[in-house]
């Protein structure tokens, strides 16, 4: 019977009551937390487990607990690294495929501040595409990683002389709320709607040589608006926010894309801003260029989310609301 439930024993190794404690958590609370999210029964005695549950969710524990006490060797363990090694080992690919198939390709993205991976196979592929396209689209909810990964990727390009610049892009509208006359220059305006990408600069490179670089233009902030005209040779640019764009706007955007560039261009089509009678560029967009050879798609889902479980689980609210009530 499919929902007969099973147990399954695991011996970690090595026997290292230091990695083993590290691993359980204060008061056995990091597998709790796996309990609780795979719906499965964890014991244990020194390094040895017995996880018990249905077969697929004691797959997916197994597959977990493996993989958080391998990290153990190298740092310790918290409540956000369990989970987000629950949303890399999905039950369905644990189901569906082989184990050796499901160990993606490690693509790693260097960084001032350590390694960056993608986590699951989504994310992996997403960076393998954005480092064989020239123009990359990255569509999903909000939490997916796709604005940090592409900044990442821009990080180490920069830093590994492939591209001259960095160019951050986005529509200046606003979400929902009127923000009236905003004071101060041209980037002090836009800075506010930049902020998730200068976040991610800040951790990526330290806060005093992102500074110096956008001093150096090395660094540019540029509002969508202000992209007419213009041609970007060995750049790597992002256009986040991109469901806010109007048709005219993203094809605009995407025809600045000069030699030696790479553009990745991100967004979440169910959060759009626009006007009602505005269409959607990025919506519009998927319909034109779906076919057209060099252009890469990565489309994310509640799966990919790598923040709080809770926001997977509103992500995942909405979307069955809105298949039931379109």
């Amino acid at each position: 019977m499919e929902n007969a439930k099973i147990s399954q024993s695991l011996q970690l190794e090595p026997s290292d009551n230091f990695r083993l404690s590290d691993f359980c958590g204060e008061c056995d609370q990091h597998l709790r937390q796996i309990e609780q999210r795979l719906n499965v029964e964890i014991s244990n005695r020194g390094n040895q487990f017995q996880v018990t549950g249905i077969k697929t969710d004691v797959k997916a524990a197994c597959a977990v607990i493996k993989k958080l006490f391998a990290t153990t060797e190298h740092e310790l363990i918290t409540p956000e690294h369990v989970h987000l090694a629950m949303q890399d080992s999905s039950i369905d690919q644990l189901l569906n495929t082989s184990e050796e198939e499901t160990k993606p390709t490690d693509v790693a993205i260097k960084t001032k501040c350590g390694m960056i991976r993608g986590r699951g196979g989504n994310q992996q592929d997403y960076l393998k595409k954005i480092q064989t396209h020239d123009v990359n689209f990255g569509i999903g909810p909000a939490g997916t990683g796709k604005t940090y990964l592409a900044v990442a990727c821009a990080v180490e390009a920069l830093q590994t002389e492939q591209v001259r610049r960095i160019i951050l892009v986005r529509p200046a509208v606003e979400a929902g709320e009127k923000l009236g006359f905003l004071p101060g220059d041209l980037a002090q305006k836009v800075d506010p709607y930049l902020r998730p990408l200068y976040d991610a600069l800040y951790e990526m490179l330290g806060f005093e040589r992102v500074e110096k670089l956008i001093e150096r233009k090395v660094i540019e902030v540029a509002p969508l608006a202000f992209m007419r005209g213009r041609t970007l040779n060995d750049s790597f640019i992002i256009l986040d926010e991109a469901q806010n764009t109007t048709t005219e706007q993203i094809k605009m955007f995407l025809t600045r894309v000069g030699f030696g560039s790479t553009a990745v261009i991100t967004g979440d089509i169910t959060q759009i801003d626009l006007p009602n009678e505005k269409i959607s560029g990025l919506k519009h967009i998927l319909k034109v260029l779906h076919e057209v050879e060099g252009i890469s798609f990565t489309a994310f889902n509640v799966r990919d989310v790598v923040r709080h479980p809770l926001v997977q689980r509103i992500v995942a609210a909405y979307e069955a609301y809105e298949q039931k009530h379109p």
